[in-house]
């Protein structure tokens, strides 16, 4: 397994042995034992599996004050996954990176607390699973705009499929700031 440092702390790329051939392939997508020496030491306690066809966009969630951490895979498909640095007093507060994940390639993101995450899928469909470091908590659930001019993500797509949620989010400096989760 190696794991990729990114731009923004704490945010990982992971890139698993993947074994393969002709019939297909394998490869394992957590193992806490392997995770927790490569530095990923977190308690997962929730799985989540999405199916979106091409163009969708979801973005850019989070949740405060429970904040999750997540290790992101894709199962089926390509997408374009995104983390923008939400939380203040961040060195990298308002910059974003964004990396491909497929499903052949094992390839993961590990997405520490406090950090805003989307995704839009690229090929026809994709198969998303990802694992939450605490419940989902619909109450807490908040965005920000996934076309926020500051944070400048370059997507992919021309006319992404936006949920009615997605849309009514607001840019990063017009979010209330006493909402944002704070670095470290």
């Amino acid at each position: 397994m190696q794991i990729i440092q990114t731009k923004l702390a704490g945010v990982l790329i992971v890139e698993p042995k993947v074994f393969g051939d002709a019939r297909g392939f394998f490869w394992e997508t957590w193992s806490a034992k392997r995770y927790a020496e490569a530095g990923i030491r977190v308690p997962f306690v929730q799985d989540n599996v999405s199916y979106s066809r091409h163009g969708v966009l979801r973005g850019m969630h989070f949740q405060n004050p429970s904040p999750q951490a997540k290790l992101v895979t894709v199962l089926r498909g390509t997408i374009f996954d995104v983390v923008a640095d939400i939380r203040l007093g961040s060195p990298t507060f308002g910059q974003w990176m964004g990396v491909e994940l497929k499903g052949e390639t094992g390839r993961q993101l590990f997405i520490p607390v406090g950090l805003a995450h989307g995704f839009c899928v690229t090929g026809d469909e994709a198969l998303f699973s990802y694992k939450c470091s605490d419940y989902y908590a619909p109450a807490q659930e908040q965005g920000i705009a996934w076309n926020d001019p500051d944070i400048g993500i370059v997507w992919p797509v021309k006319n992404p499929i936006l949920s009615d949620k997605d849309c009514r989010y607001v840019f990063l400096r017009d979010f209330p700031k006493e909402q944002l989760p704070v670095y470290g």
